[in-house]
């Protein structure tokens, strides 16, 4: 199975099943000298940990972070940095009744007919447990990032159909942690706990966004043609498990004219910047120093507390019984995790436009 890394110059593999041993990574590529803020990455992970509301899985895991190589007296040695975090909570019977029965729009069927092999206890794999790899690696580069002043903020920006409408600098992105679904709306964070809990009373799921700004960019971050920030963020988004799409700015609008989204350039004090920022950040798949704005979509979690009709593995049409412990909604989350990629892909690219230039 390949696949499993991301990233050129700061590059983050993981390794681990849903009710394996533990879930792990590896980051290679750090600069050596950086301090590694354990406590930072820790809350970095309890953001994303199940069971921390009555919204989530109420699986209980502790996911403490616990370090392996490439750390010495609290910093960063250049060599690679290796962590697992165990899982503790494990309770494989609880899936003995997909065994054989494929969920409906879930991996369980492509996994089975790629690999020939089904680890159903959780997804394995392809369950969305894999990401606390990600928000560990990603919490590195956080701290990376950092030092060059650059500050990434998720935040959910719809549940259902209720979504944010005014223009987010309108909000304080600092608030959006006092929220339970991550909303920096007061009132439209009530209505979408209020959604997802009569969804979750129906037995049923929800979809949503996350928001993601990213400040303090520099220009020229971005490799043509194949690795352009647009698109590498693109890529390291789609990974994520329920993610479906991205919006970068205002791009959905392509119904407007030319005239009307295009991003007018003007001098600030010497700087070159625009008047607005319709491009998310990001124009011909280069950073042009402006804030990197866009939003990713998740589809409804496919694992329903519903009876589905299904095929099982000895193509037999069944009715699969809904039961276990999943999230009705996963996207307050993926708040976390939308960061969390974010940052390992902005510090590959910090990391490649420094060695991308010759210095006399």
């Amino acid at each position: 199975m390949s696949g499993n890394s991301i990233g050129h110059l700061f590059k983050v593999t993981t390794f681990g099943e849903s009710h394996g041993i533990g879930i792990g990574g590896v980051v290679d590529g750090c600069p050596a000298g950086l301090n590694i803020d354990q406590k930072f990455i820790q809350n970095q992970v309890d953001r994303r940990r199940p069971g921390q509301s009555i919204l989530v899985t109420q699986r209980k895991e502790s996911d403490k972070v616990e370090f392996l190589s490439g750390i010495f007296d609290g910093k960063s040695t250049g060599a690679p940095i290796a962590f697992i975090v165990h899982n503790k909570d494990q309770r494989p019977k609880d899936y003995d009744h997909l065994k054989s029965s494929y969920r409906p729009s879930h991996g369980d069927f492509t996994y089975t007919a790629k690999y020939g092999i089904r680890d159903h206890a959780g997804g394995g794999r392809y369950s969305a447990r894999e990401t606390v790899s990600r928000v560990i690696a990603g919490a590195i580069a956080q701290l990376l990032l950092n030092h060059e002043n650059i500050n990434i903020s998720g935040f959910v920006s719809k549940i259902g159909d209720v979504q944010l409408l005014n223009d987010i600098s309108t909000y304080d992105l600092n608030n959006t942690e006092q929220s339970i679904v991550r909303c920096p709306d007061p009132d439209l964070s009530r209505k979408m706990e209020e959604l997802i809990l009569s969804v979750k009373k129906e037995g049923d799921t929800v979809g949503g966004n996350v928001g993601c700004i990213v400040t303090g960019m520099p220009v020229g971050l971005g490799q043509p043609i194949f690795s352009k920030l647009d698109a590498e963020l693109s890529k390291a988004m789609i990974s994520i498990p329920a993610a479906k799409g991205i919006i970068f700015g205002t791009s959905t609008k392509n119904d407007l004219k030319g005239s009307e989204v295009n991003d007018e350039f003007f001098l600030d004090d010497g700087i070159v910047r625009t008047k607005t920022n319709h491009s998310g950040g990001i124009q011909a798949g280069i950073s042009n120093g402006e804030n990197i704005c866009f939003e990713v979509l998740f589809k409804p979690v496919s694992t329903i507390m519903q009876n589905q009709k299904t095929v099982d593995s000895l193509g037999q049409e069944v009715e699969l019984e809904g039961k276990g412990r999943h999230d009705p909604c996963v996207v307050p989350r993926a708040v976390p995790i939308v960061e969390a990629m974010a940052a390992i892909v902005i510090a590959d690219m910090f990391l490649m436009n420094k060695s991308s230039k010759l210095t006399i």
